[in-house]
C-alpha cells in the first residue's frame, strides 16, 4: 500500500524510476561494442580500454554512497538534477575525448553522476509504498536495472558501425538530457523528512554500520551484489569473448546480445504475472536454483566446447532469466525495515552491486583471459551470493524463532 504520502502515482513512480535506474547500466553498457575499437584508435592496449569501464564502476559504486546521504539531506528532486547535470557535462566531455587517460576521468565522472539513478529510484519507491505494491514497482525498475546492460550493446554496436564510437557517447547526451527534462517537470518531491543531520558524518557512518550489521539488509543485498554485479561484470568479458574468439562483428554482437535482453524481458513478464497470485519473495528460491543450474553451464561449456554464440550466450539468457525472480523481492527487503534512511539503504545496496561489478571484472581482468574469466570467476558470483544469502537469512530468522 501507499504511505501517507500518496505524492505520486504509481504508474509515474515506475515510470520515473525506470527511466533514473537505467542510465547507469545504460552508460555502463552502450560503448561496450567499441571498446576493441577504442584500443585501435588511442593506440593503447586492451588493459588500457577496460580501465575505462572499471574507472566508470568505481565512480558510480562510491558516489552511491554520497548521494543517497544527499538525497536524505536535501531532498531526492534536487540532489537528482546536480547529478544529472554532471553526467550531462561528462558524457559530452567523453565525446570529445583524445586519450584514453581523458576518457579515463571523463569515464569517472560519468559514473558519479550516473549513480543518483539508482539510489534516488528506490528511495522514491520506498518514500511512498511497501509490501506487494513496492514489489511490483521494483519488478518494473529491476526490468530497466538489469535490461539497460542488456539492450544498449545492441543498439551500441549498430551506432559504432553506422556513425562510429563518439555517436555512441552523444546516445548518453540525448539520453542525461531526456531524463533530466523529465525529472523536471514530473518528479516530485517525496522525501517526507529531509534535513542536514543526514550528512553528519557520525551520523552517517552510524547509519551505515547500521545496516551492515543487519542480516535483514545484506541478505537480500549481497543477493543483489552478486546477481547484478555478475551482469555487470559479464558486460566487461563478452564483448572480448564474441569478437575476438567468436569472430563476431560490432554489429553482430550486438544483435547476440538481444538473446541476453529477450530473456530478462520474458523474465520479468512471467515475475510480473506470477506476483499476481505469490508473494515476492517466495519466487527468489526458483530464481536462485536457476542461477546454479546456469552457472553450472557457463563454467563446463565453457571449458568443454568451441566458443559460439550457443555456449556463451545460452547459459547468459538463462541466469538473466533467473535474475528476473530474485530481484523484485530482494530490492523490497533489502530498504522495507530502514523507512528512516531509505536514501542510505538504497546507495549502500547500490554500491554493493556495482562492487560486486568492479570486483568481479578487475578479477578477470587479472587473469588475462576472458574465457577463464568466463569459465570460472562468472559462475562462481552468483554461486557465492546464493551460499551467502541462505546463511545469512537463517541468521536473521533466529531472534524471531527465539522470540
Amino acid at each position: 500500500m501507499t504511505s501517507d504520502n500518496g505524492i505520486m502515482s504509481a504508474r509515474r513512480t515506475s515510470l520515473l524510476g525506470a527511466g533514473l535506474v537505467a542510465i547507469g547500466p545504460i552508460s555502463m553498457a552502450l560503448y561496450t561494442p567499441a571498446m576493441p575499437t577504442l584500443v585501435e584508435v588511442f593506440g593503447t592496449t586492451d588493459a588500457a580500454v577496460k580501465l575505462t569501464l572499471t574507472a566508470y564502476f568505481a565512480g558510480f559504486a562510491v558516489a552511491q554512497l554520497i548521494c543517497g546521504p544527499f538525497s536524505d539531506a536535501f531532498g531526492r528532486k534536487p540532489v537528482t538534477l546536480a547529478f544529472l547535470s554532471l553526467y550531462l557535462l561528462s558524457s559530452i566531455l567523453a565525446t570529445f575525448a583524445p586519450t584514453v587517460e581523458f576518457m579515463v576521468v571523463a569515464r569517472t565522472l560519468q559514473g558519479i553522476g550516473a549513480a543518483v539513478g539508482i539510489s534516488v529510484s528506490r528511495a522514491i519507491v520506498r518514500d511512498q509504498f511497501t509490501g506487494q505494491a513496492s514489489a511490483h514497482i521494483m519488478n518494473a525498475i529491476a526490468m530497466m536495472l538489469a535490461l539497460g546492460p542488456a539492450i544498449s550493446p545492441t543498439i551500441g554496436g549498430f551506432v559504432l558501425e553506422l556513425f562510429g564510437w563518439r555517436e555512441v557517447f552523444w546516445c548518453m547526451v540525448i539520453y542525461g538530457l531526456v531524463l533530466m527534462i523529465a525529472v523536471a517537470c514530473f518528479q516530485v518531491e517525496t522525501n517526507p523528512n529531509p534535513g542536514g543531520h543526514h550528512l553528519n558524518p557520525g551520523r552517517l557512518v552510524a547509519n551505515y554500520l547500521t545496516l551492515l550489521k543487519d542480516p535483514r539488509f545484506l541478505a537480500p543485498s549481497v543477493l543483489i551484489g552478486c546477481g547484478l554485479g555478475g551482469l555487470y561484470a559479464l558486460a566487461t568479458v563478452l564483448p572480448f569473448v564474441l569478437i575476438y574468439e567468436v569472430g563476431l562483428t560490432p554489429s553482430q554482437f550486438g544483435l547476440a546480445m538481444i538473446i541476453q535482453s529477450g530473456s530478462f524481458i520474458v523474465g520479468t513478464i512471467v515475475t510480473g504475472r506470477l506476483l499476481k497470485i505469490f508473494e515476492a519473495r517466495k519466487l527468489v528460491p526458483v530464481g536462485m536454483a536457476l542461477w546454479i543450474v546456469s552457472s553450472s553451464l557457463m563454467c563446463i561449456l565453457t571449458l568443454t566446447q568451441v566458443p559460439s554464440v550457443t555456449t556463451v550466450m545460452g547459459p547468459v539468457a538463462l541466469f538473466v532469466f533467473g535474475l528476473a525472480f530474485v530481484l523484485p523481492a530482494s530490492f523490497t527487503d533489502s530498504m522495507a525495515p530502514f523507512p528512516q534512511i531509505a536514501g542510505a539503504a538504497s546507495a549502500m545496496t547500490g554500491f554493493m552491486q556495482f562492487g560486486g561489478g568492479i570486483a568481479g571484472s578487475l578479477i578477470v581482468a587479472a587473469l588475462g583471459d576472458p574465457l577463464i574469466g568466463l569459465a570460472t570467476v562468472l559462475p562462481m558470483m552468483p554461486i557465492i551470493g546464493t551460499l551467502i544469502y541462505l546463511v545469512l537469512k537463517s541468521r536473521a530468522a533466529r531472534p524471531a524463532a527465539a522470540e
